[in-house]
């Protein structure tokens, strides 16, 4: 390869007068551009031959990662496969050239789609109604609070301004409710890693007269199931409060159990997680909202148009491709290999909570600590022998988690060639750590300043 041609920047390449294109003549009139609209300055372009340009970002493009280059465990993310007939769906000319602000007579298809996707939707999560119309997980977080605030309000009960929120919750659950202008009361895990009954009792009693809802995640983030759902959600609808489902796990409960027969009032699924779509790189997504029975009149119009609609294109194709029967293998087939990489990593890695998980599960590091190899380190290393890292440092409930999502898609072959590259990294760092401490060593750019990166980040050339 080329090294000139690689690591360079598009603007290094550049060499004055080159051009990659060609404008036939003009044979229309000459129109100037109004002076108050002219740049001061030329704009600062790279110039270079097309021949150029086209290898430079193939060559990029090639070292990009994702679920169709290799094993992607990102946990708490759920980067499953997206199937090609997905994305041939999605890509259907007859919706994919369509325009939001045509007139409905046009637009039945597509219409017809959301309608599916919504009953579909509405089986799997025991709901009775959906709105695409949040972008992403966070939004469909938002617009679930306040259709809670809305619904307390409809009540004159305006006291209700309180959000029970687990520790081990994800970070965008009290983000939301600070801007849905609610505030966040933090609930106790207990030792097993699951919300603690007596902290929750605690709270219920002190300020059950505020509490406008509680925002679980189930199974949590450590990828535990909450047995105690029944008795969560009495404790809280018996104070007036109503129970809020973070669907950011919902992959392992396809055809084991719906939020909606545990108790759960509102939920936000994400398509782009649960139902294809991976969301590498920031986008796209789709969080919609689900209401039980009696709350449809309090969705807020939270945007103009239905969400992101190739992005709901994919997750009914998917659903449809899977069928009723196929569907209901989803669950038990990621919870079977997030189990089976965890019991062969255990006696290498620390399990902080060594019990049956879901689809994902949590270690602290290294079970040998002596070797000052770090979470950050065994991440980068991983890099060296083909894998996207996992989750690290998140959960905060441990001081180097690191979170592994295998997903129901992965074969047993490429899980076994997983657990094999993770047990030579815990070796190595026994006999060679000052190799995995430096790693990575075979990628285009070495380990990189993360603390500079963050506090003064490069956004422009």
């Amino acid at each position: 390869m080329n090294n000139k041609l690689y690591g360079n920047l598009i603007f290094e390449l550049s060499h004055k007068g080159r051009r990659g294109y060609s404008l036939p003549k003009n044979v229309f009139a000459e129109y100037e551009v109004p002076h108050a609209m002219r740049r001061a300055e030329d704009a600062q372009l790279p110039e270079c031959d097309e021949l150029t340009v086209v290898r430079h970002y193939t060559n990029h493009s090639a070292n990009n990662f994702g679920v169709n280059n290799g094993f992607y465990p990102l946990g708490s993310c759920t980067m499953k496969y997206n199937p090609i007939i997905d994305e041939e769906m999605a890509n259907m000319p007859q919706f994919s050239s369509l325009h939001p602000l045509q007139p409905e007579s046009t637009v039945e298809g597509a219409l017809e789609v959301c309608s599916m996707l919504e009953r579909a939707l509405c089986s799997l999560t025991g709901m009775q109604a959906f709105t695409f119309r949040p972008y992403a997980g966070a939004h469909g977080e938002l617009t679930g609070l306040m259709i809670i605030r809305n619904y307390h309000e409809s009540r004159s009960d305006t006291v209700r301004k309180k959000v029970i929120v687990p520790d081990s919750a994800h970070g965008t659950n009290p983000a939301s409710a600070a801007v849905c202008g609610l505030e966040v009361v933090e609930v106790k895990s207990n030792t097993d890693g699951l919300v603690s009954l007596c902290d929750l009792e605690r709270i219920v009693s002190e300020e059950g007269d505020s509490i406008a809802a509680m925002m679980m995640t189930n199974p949590n983030t450590l990828g535990l199931f909450e047995k105690n759902i029944p008795l969560i959600t009495e404790l809280i609808h018996g104070c007036g409060g109503l129970m809020y489902y973070d669907g950011a796990n919902f992959n392992p409960m396809f055809g084991v159990c719906r939020p909606g027969d545990m108790g759960f009032d509102v939920c936000h699924l994400n398509l782009h997680k649960s139902f294809s779509t991976p969301h590498g790189g920031g986008g796209p997504g789709s969080g919609p909202v689900g209401v039980r029975e009696g709350l449809q009149q309090y969705i807020p119009v939270v945007s103009p148009y239905h969400g992101n609609f190739a992005v709901m294109m994919r997750a009914l194709a998917y659903i449809l491709s899977l069928g009723r029967e196929n569907v209901k293998m989803v669950g038990p087939l990621s919870t079977l290999n997030a189990n089976y990489v965890k019991e062969l990593l255990k006696d290498v890695f620390e399990l902080p909570i060594d019990d049956r998980c879901m689809h994902e599960f949590v270690f602290d590091g290294l079970k040998d600590k002596s070797t000052g190899v770090t979470t950050m380190d065994v991440a980068k290393r991983l890099l060296d022998y083909g894998y996207h890292a996992p989750t690290i440092y998140f959960p905060l409930l441990f001081h180097e988690s690191m979170m592994i999502e295998p997903t129901e898609n992965e074969s047993k072959e490429t899980l076994d060639a997983f657990i094999d590259v993770m047990r030579k990294i815990a070796a190595e760092a026994v006999a060679e750590a000052d190799v995995v401490k430096s790693a990575p060593h075979n990628t285009p750019i070495g380990r990189v300043d993360d603390v500079l990166a963050a506090k003064h980040p490069v956004v422009k050339c």
